[in-house]
């Protein structure tokens, strides 16, 4: 077998090609083509509008699309999106992971140890009511609900939004160390310099069709943000968000 091949049946987790998007008469995504290696991380740019969450959508297989995904046997998929609106609803960390079932023969983990990977306290949190959680506590709790099942793929749509930066820095140390200890493949979509550079291996530029695939470490390239963005300094760093 030639090391291409081994590479095409076992390196990669995921193959897309010439993904083409189109929403209500608008092209969304326009032939996207990309591979991704198991148990790396994937950053996933671009400006507003660029397609980053249809993009998921269709990883999700929850849009019609062209072209060709092609994820490996035997993937399990964990999903945070960007918002969850908890409103008043009276219901306690607990409860929550308790409706999480398992897909296939799995089995689902516990509320504890749930909360144990995401470094939260069960004993003090269990029965709190999501509405009183703070930002960084509730995205932990989305994050339990996400690999309650077992997932070897995660997903996660801005996975801080609206957290301050040291819940941030805490969640994405804990993101980069379930890839490290349990042979995760992570997709994220960030806006963030500093997550970007520190805690992704590939980043996938789009604006509906790929700008730059390759190492991340690219990103601080004034010219290449310019190409992404129009603008080399749309992209915040850690210290600039301050």
């Amino acid at each position: 077998m030639s090391r291409l091949a081994r590479e095409s049946t076992t390196d990669y987790i995921l193959e897309v090609s010439d993904l083409t998007v189109k929403l209500k008469d608008q092209t969304i995504l326009d032939n996207v083509s990309f591979k991704l290696k198991r148990g790396t991380t994937l950053a996933i740019v671009g400006p507003n509008g660029a397609g980053k969450t249809v993009l998921f959508r269709a990883l999700l297989n929850l849009v019609p699309y062209k072209g060709k995904i092609e994820w490996k046997e035997r993937v399990k998929i964990g999903y945070v999106p960007q918002r969850v609106s908890i409103g008043d609803i009276p219901i306690s960390v607990q409860e929550f992971l308790s409706f999480k079932k398992p897909s296939g023969m799995g089995v689902c983990l516990g509320t504890q140890e749930c909360l144990s990977l995401v470094g939260l306290d069960s004993e003090r949190l269990s029965n709190r009511e999501l509405r009183v959680l703070s930002g960084g506590q509730l995205q932990r709790v989305l994050i339990a609900w996400a690999i309650a099942d077992r997932p070897n793929v995660l997903l996660f749509d801005e996975p801080t939004a609206g957290v301050d930066l040291d819940s941030e820095e805490a969640i994405y140390e804990m993101l980069n160390g379930l890839e490290r200890e349990n042979q995760m493949t992570v997709l994220l979509i960030s806006h963030d310099i500093h997550v970007i550079r520190d805690y992704s291996e590939y980043m996938l530029a789009l604006n509906r069709s790929v700008i730059y695939y390759g190492g991340s470490e690219q990103i601080a390239d004034p010219s290449l943000l310019q190409k992404i963005y129009g603008s080399s300094t749309l992209l915040k760093t850690r210290k600039e968000r301050e």
